[in-house]
């Protein structure tokens, strides 16, 4: 991609069309290795999904952990936290002040959330470790 620009910036945004695309397919790739369904070997989806979790910037271990943890509390509101999207109830809701009433709504817009909340959380979420992240979740970090 980068030599492209010496033919012409026009070349780089063509090519960069099928690129995001090879690597939203890596990704879906990494995300199957994270549920142990890529191959029938747990120690193969391992080492793919750590080799695609560095081509897609994403520390397979730490995500494979918590995307598990988010799968198996999805929907139950008693169990918010990991890996899902911060969801009031309507009672939560109308009690927050009308400045936590407006960042909740924003926070919640798609045009938002896929923009700059997939940015946040990629590229600065995924550089931290929990601080109940285990040692196999520190390393993949690192």
């Amino acid at each position: 991609m980068y030599r492209s620009l010496a033919i012409g910036y026009w070349l780089t945004l063509v090519l960069a069309i099928p690129a995001a695309g090879f690597l939203i397919r890596i990704f879906i790739i990494f995300h199957d290795c994270g549920h142990g369904s890529f191959f029938r070997s747990k120690k193969a989806n391992q080492r793919v999904g750590i080799f695609t979790g560095i081509l897609t910037l994403t520390p397979y271990e730490e995500w494979a952990h918590n995307h598990a943890v988010h799968h198996a509390t999805a929907g139950n509101l008693d169990r918010r936290g990991t890996g899902d999207v911060m969801t009031l109830t309507v009672q939560e809701y109308l009690g927050l002040p009308w400045w936590k009433k407006v960042g909740y709504r924003l926070m919640r817009n798609p045009l938002l959330m896929f923009t700059l909340g997939a940015v946040t959380v990629f590229v600065i979420g995924h550089r931290f470790p929990k601080k109940n992240s285990g040692k196999r979740e520190r390393r993949s970090i690192l």
